[in-house]
């Protein structure tokens, strides 16, 4: 039973180990797949100026791959890639469903190592009408009928028009930056008819370039050939820097180039599909497997020590048959590491039986292979070693050199106080006590940033995605005169862009009095802000029958009114002079309300200037509409029904409003989830460290307890005796984590804006959960010992 209980804990420690190791090993190694090593990502690199910080971009005009290969020898091929952000209308079939559609050069699957399934890379992207779709969308498109040559129909700007499908790829691993379900020839995006403005136009900042360099290039760190490169295209730029303020050494602005495998864990440079992740959560989170491990093996090396206590007899008798110290030791450490070993087997079957449940965890989707993943198996084998020499080296030295003659007289003890042992028991529970209150922490700041007001009313608001949808103008003010006779609609308002998280956001930058500004920009209806319920501070809101509010009119929350110099007194009539690059143009916009900040991002940001706007040029891609909620049901089949009446030829597709939100908070979700799940596990092994330690005082005091039970002493008496020291152990382990969960969790707190205060009560109710479990853990040893019969008991010695 000891052998079982000590290979179960083993077991998991190695399983939640494996599966977090799985996780960051697959983070580090984003892009890796690829057998080109020389592929770069080109961004434009901004010094830090004012209160703006450094980082670049990598969104870029369409000339600038074609330049690069023509003026740089290093460059030996490019990518230019426009990533499927929204979905797009594809018929199929004459049926109409959404299907995110990218574009990449003809190069794409020659630079890049993606798997084709049916197709060749060289003529995949040959015609300008052809596709790549994925094995994923070939399925839901036509179901196990072959793609191939099949004629689909996309659109793209205000009409359908024909592709053939040329070949079928493989699904983009989950650790690509790169991701796409259906792929177009980029030279079709030279055809469309706003293509006139953006095939030479540098000023136009839309498309991802990839190059691939030479072997051997220096090009990367050649940041004069860069900067001289940028000139050519941009020879006023410095000038124009430095006329605006900038007096930093060089150009403020120029090129650099990116390693493929660094995209996705590089903060600094914004741009791609996959959001790049920071380092220092996937170290916290190898920080938390490795942890965990720690307290597993601490767990394995304490019962072990537990169960050796019984074998000195065994020992003595060896010795005296002529065994020596040295085949001991090996004896020991043999069994050790058998049974780590043996350990590591479960632990790797448990983790594959985990692995679907940690996938939903953690948002990815990973497979535990050692071929993909080789960097497991020595970390493993690294495993089996250390515990199976923590467990066996103890107990194989201190039973080896005990004298057979004091051992067969039952003199000698192996002690369960010895500060060896109880050290490691208080780590596990250093560690256990930190993990959990890191989680209620965690947990607090998830629930206080959902539930936070954010300054408008997101409940019971459904938003229907118009995107792609032609005369989509029109067909709001159809769509809104259709539910005015239903009572279960309450109000509806249109906008250019959603709110929440995946939503986009856009945003304009321009120069006011000689200051640089950033300010977030909304197109919006005049029923925008009544139905959302925000609050209108001064002024007034759009008005359908005022002519300039359609042309120069706007709206600014509080935040671009603070930012800006103005008050709730002098805001209205304000001229934004600069924002149309002429401070002199009679179209410049003026301000005729003000609107309480909101939060339209995170909370971990705080809200930055903003404006409104009504412009006539302004198309809505986004319907709000807010429902009765007592039958939402009812309101989302009237929703249907509507739109099939105005529109039936497109999909109908609408989500929550409060739901949107909830997604910017998707990766705090996830922590809290995995650490709480750590945590739990934790503090499971830390119990069988405890349960261990338990056992082997229980058998070191066997006579003392029946001693004092013979004198009379109560089972309460004994249970408590036996039970102090270990309470002490907990307590000492309280006062030690809590200071340290407190450091890093308050310095994990400074990420967010709008931030929990930590209170007392986590720490003692953390505490208070933690002694009990542990009491009680060890009143299960302690009563099994105290409710023993004390002749046995003093038989023992």
């Amino acid at each position: 039973m000891p052998a079982l209980i000590n290979i179960l804990g083993l077991s998991a420690g190695i399983a939640c180990f494996s599966l977090f190791m799985l996780y960051a090993i697959n983070e580090f190694n984003y892009d890796s797949f690829h057998k080109n090593g020389n592929i770069y990502r080109v961004f434009l690199w901004h010094e830090a100026k004012g209160d703006e910080p450094s980082h670049g971009d990598t969104y870029q005009p369409m000339p600038l791959g074609p330049a690069m290969k023509q003026d740089l020898p290093d460059v030996e091929n490019y990518v230019r890639f426009r990533e499927s952000t929204n979905e797009s209308f594809v018929k199929v079939n004459n049926k109409v469903v959404r299907e995110k559609v990218a574009f990449a050069d003809p190069s794409f699957f020659s630079v890049f190592s993606f798997k084709l399934l049916h197709g060749s890379p060289a003529t995949a992207l040959q015609d300008m009408h052809s596709v790549v779709v994925t094995e994923a969308t070939a399925k839901n498109l036509f179901g196990k009928t072959d793609p191939l040559g099949k004629i689909i129909e996309i659109k793209t700007e205000d009409k359908f028009e024909q592709f053939i499908i040329a070949a079928v790829a493989a699904d983009p691993p989950g650790n690509s930056s790169i991701q796409f379900e259906m792929l177009g020839n980029f030279n079709y995006l030279t055809t469309t008819p706003s293509a006139p403005g953006r095939i030479n136009n540098w000023r136009r900042y839309s498309y991802q370039t990839y190059v691939q360099l030479k072997p051997g290039s220096h090009l990367p760190s050649d940041k004069s050939t860069l900067i001289s490169f940028r000139k050519k295209y941009y020879p006023d730029e410095e000038a124009n820097s430095r006329k605006n303020g900038w007096k930093g050494e060089g150009p403020r602005t120029y090129f650099g180039l990116q390693p493929l495998t660094a995209i996705h864990t590089d903060t600094k440079i914004e741009g791609g599909a996959v959001v790049p992740v920071e380092t220092k959560t996937i170290w916290i989170l190898l920080g938390v497997a490795a942890g965990i491990l720690i307290i597993a093996c601490i767990n394995f090396t304490t019962l072990a020590i537990g169960r050796s206590a019984g074998r000195s007899k065994e020992v003595g008798v060896r010795k005296v048959i002529g065994s020596s110290k040295i085949s001991l030791i090996k004896q020991f450490l043999f069994e050790a590491f058998l049974l780590a070993f043996i350990s590591a087997v479960f632990g790797i079957l448990l983790a594959k039986v985990l692995l679907p449940y940690f996938n939903r965890l953690s948002g990815r989707d990973l497979d535990f292979s050692i071929t993909q993943f080789p960097q497991l198996l020595w970390l493993l084998t690294g495993v089996v070693i250390v515990t199976g020499l923590l467990a066996g080296s103890y107990p194989a030295l201190v039973l080896s050199s005990f004298k057979p003659v004091e051992v067969l007289k039952t003199k000698i003890r192996l002690g369960g106080s010895n500060i060896f042992t109880r050290s490691l028991v208080t780590l596990q529970f250093v560690l256990s006590i930190g993990l959990i209150i890191s989680t209620i922490i965690i947990l607090q700041q998830l629930r206080y940033m959902q539930a936070k007001h954010p300054g408008f009313n997101k409940e019971n608001v459904m938003v229907i995605d118009a995107d792609g949808i032609p005369d989509s103008k029109d067909l709001y003010a159809l769509f809104k005169q259709k539910l005015i006779g239903h009572p279960e609609i309450i109000g509806s308002a249109s906008a250019d862009l959603g709110l929440g998280g995946e939503q986009d956001w856009s945003y304009a930058m321009f120069r006011y009095n000689g200051s640089d500004k950033r300010v977030y920009e909304y197109f919006i209806d005049p029923d925008y802000l009544r139905t959302l319920g925000m609050k209108l501070l001064t002024g007034r809101n759009f008005n359908v029958g005022i002519a300039a509010d359609t042309i120069t009119s706007i709206i600014i929350n509080e935040a671009m009114m603070n930012d800006f110099g103005w008050t709730l007194q002098n805001a209205v009539g304000q001229k934004v002079k600069g924002y149309l690059d002429d401070e002199n143009d009679p179209n410049t916009p003026v301000v005729v309300g003000v609107v309480g900040n909101f939060h339209y991002r995170s909370f971990s940001e705080k809200v930055e200037p903003q404006m409104f706007q009504q412009f006539a040029f302004h198309k809505p891609h986004k319907f709000f509409v807010r429902i009765q909620p007592a039958n939402i049901s009812k309101a989302l089949a009237i929703l249907q029904a509507e739109w099939k009446n105005v529109v039936s030829d497109y999909p109908f597709k609408y989500s929550f409003l409060d739901e949107d939100l909830d997604r910017f908070y998707k990766s705090e979700t996830r922590w809290s989830n995995i650490i709480g799940w750590a945590s739990g596990i934790s503090i499971f092994l830390a119990c069988l460290g405890l349960f261990g330690l338990a056992a082997l005082a229980a058998v070191n005091r066997t006579k003392e307890i029946g001693i004092r039970k013979v004198l009379g002493a109560s089972l309460a008496t004994i249970v408590g005796l036996l039970s102090k020291d270990f309470f002490r152990l907990v307590i000492i382990a309280l006062l030690i984590a809590s200071p340290l969960a407190w450091y890093f969790m308050n310095k994990w707190l400074q990420n967010y804006a709008y931030q929990i205060h930590i209170d007392w009560w986590v720490f003692v109710a953390t505490g208070a959960a933690t002694i009990v479990i542990a009491v009680g853990v060890v009143s299960f040893q302690t009563i099994k010992a105290a409710i023993a019969n004390p002749i046995k008991s003093l038989r023992t010695e």
